[in-house]
């Protein structure tokens, strides 16, 4: 979904990656390193560098944490708010959630998870689903935005009791 495509008033928040390039980028540097000290200097008790497993362990590390950023960058995630809905946007699909589906919102803390040095947390849950949705704010740009946004959409649905599901 296009930006430029976006009605006036919709505002989109894309999720970060910022910990996938880091994850990545730990990773190879872990592994230059590892390779460069490894292959300076000899080390009698450790078997030579073509054989040595760590340096596969470190090697597969690396691959794994690069496909897992691809994916992710090929995802395209997005968090949109519009006028009357909230829509959860990636490539391959769109979960369009009307303001009038939703029966309360929360916007609180998350006692257990907390993501890129935040813990506040947006629930809630829809009419007629059983399980909650649970948007971690740290996850998108702009998090200051995306609270103000929500507790706009607050003011129109109903509040959510307080200490439920281990929020404050």
């Amino acid at each position: 979904m296009e930006e430029r495509h976006l009605p006036a008033g919709v505002k989109v928040f894309k999720y970060k990656l910022d910990f996938y390039y880091q994850q990545a980028l730990l990773y190879l540097i872990t592994l230059l390193l590892y390779s460069g000290i490894r292959g300076t200097f000899t080390f009698k008790l450790l078997p030579s560098l073509e054989s040595d497993p760590i340096l596969y362990i470190i090697i597969v590390f690396v691959i794994i944490s690069f496909v897992v950023l691809i994916i992710n960058r090929a995802r395209n995630r997005m968090l949109i708010i519009g006028d009357d809905k909230v829509v959860f946007h990636h490539k391959y699909r769109d979960r369009e959630i009307p303001f009038s589906a939703i029966e309360w919102l929360h916007i609180g803390r998350e006692r257990r998870v907390q993501t890129a040095g935040r813990s506040q947390v947006i629930v809630f849950k829809m009419k007629d689903r059983r399980r909650l949705f649970r948007v971690r704010v740290g996850r998108y740009e702009r998090e200051k935005e995306l609270i103000m946004e929500m507790q706009k959409i607050s003011e129109r649905v109903p509040k959510m009791k307080r200490g439920m599901f281990g929020i404050r």
